[in-house]
């Protein structure tokens, strides 16, 4: 037998345990052009929280009674494919099960020997991707301009963050306890963060760590932490809208100020992105990424749950700040 999650019910707020169901399936066999995966490691996500509504989006939103999906990494237990053999590990957008057939067709091949398969669905995979070229392509970093990154504890955050360094600017963090903001500084290089949980004004706060202003702002969480960093913007200096964690359960949808003065008074570009946008590049900034790692010049940070049941919870714990880094649910 096999087991699967499935979305129950669709979470109105913070999402609960009891929105999702393990169910047991008897374990399949692969035909002809097809391999038997074993799940090993499971990526949990926040932007899966918004396929869990019943709304068009950039992508199709899960259904219920129906298995949930995100990156995986899983290892061929059975074979019937021509490129891959018994014992090959593959990642790509799997269904949360223990075990599942594929024709392997969107499946990359990754070498344990090379890295560690954890960091395939971190640094190296979508999260490294996303803070790659959403940092490259939109933030256009310069040296010496100043680089502000909320959510810079979580997975995307602190990878722009060693990037931003990497490109010789000035890196200021925003995260929710003193601990994360003592591992920006000393283990992930940031020149200087703050604990969003013991700032009263924002907007002084940023200021404060940015006195002469924010060049690029990468946003992960939207509301307010958004205004504020608008107001401490330079001329010309650009917003890249990763995501909105603040507002992912929000049951209504909030209103804040309005940006359209701030946007034209100080010529400021604002785009928002997907990774999939930039999904022919995708080898270059793996490799890339890839040598920053080997040069010790990239380092990432790992929160770990062990079990294939806990990954609900594991999912779950992100919205309530328990990770520190890419959240991964380790299977076997």
């Amino acid at each position: 037998m096999s087991k699967t999650i499935v979305l129950k019910h669709r979470p109105e707020g913070i999402p609960k345990a009891t929105d999702f169901e393990i169910i047991e399936e008897e374990q399949p066999l692969p035909n002809n052009g097809e391999v038997l995966l074993k799940t090993r490691y499971i990526s949990v996500d926040p932007y899966l929280r918004g396929r869990m509504r019943d709304e068009k989006s950039y992508i199709e939103p899960f259904q219920l009674e129906k298995p949930v999906a995100s990156a995986i990494v899983a290892e061929v237990a059975e074979s019937k494919h021509d490129d891959f053999k018994k014992g090959d590990f593959l990642t790509g957008m799997l269904e949360w099960k223990e075990f599942q057939t594929s024709k392997a067709k969107e499946l990359r091949k990754v070498d344990p020997q090379q890295v560690p398969l954890s960091a395939c669905l971190g640094v190296l995979g979508m999260t490294g991707l996303t803070a790659f070229f959403g940092l490259n392509r939109i933030g256009a970093p310069k040296k010496g301009e100043t680089l502000l990154v909320s959510d810079a504890a979580g997975a995307v955050g602190s990878i722009v963050g060693q990037i931003g360094k990497i490109k010789g600017m000035k890196v200021i963090g925003i995260a929710g306890t003193d601990e994360k903001v003592a591992m920006l500084k000393d283990k992930f290089g940031f020149d200087t963060a703050m604990n969003y949980n013991k700032v009263s004004d924002m907007t002084n706060a940023i200021k404060e760590h940015a006195p002469d202003g924010v060049d690029v702002y990468y946003d992960n969480v939207g509301g307010s932490t958004l205004d504020a960093a608008m107001k401490n913007m330079n001329r010309f200096g650009r917003v890249v809208n990763c995501g909105a964690i603040s507002l992912y359960n929000e049951t209504e949808l909030p209103t804040g100020p309005r940006l359209e003065t701030t946007l034209v008074k100080k010529s400021i570009k604002m785009q928002g992105f997907i990774v999939n946008n930039y999904e022919k590049d995708f080898s270059e900034g793996i490799q890339q990424l890839s040598r920053w790692l080997r040069e010790g010049k990239l380092l990432h940070e790992e929160t770990i749950m062990e079990g294939f049941d806990k990954t609900p919870q594991a999912f779950i714990d992100l919205f309530n700040g328990k990770n520190k880094g890419k959240m991964v649910v380790k299977v076997y």
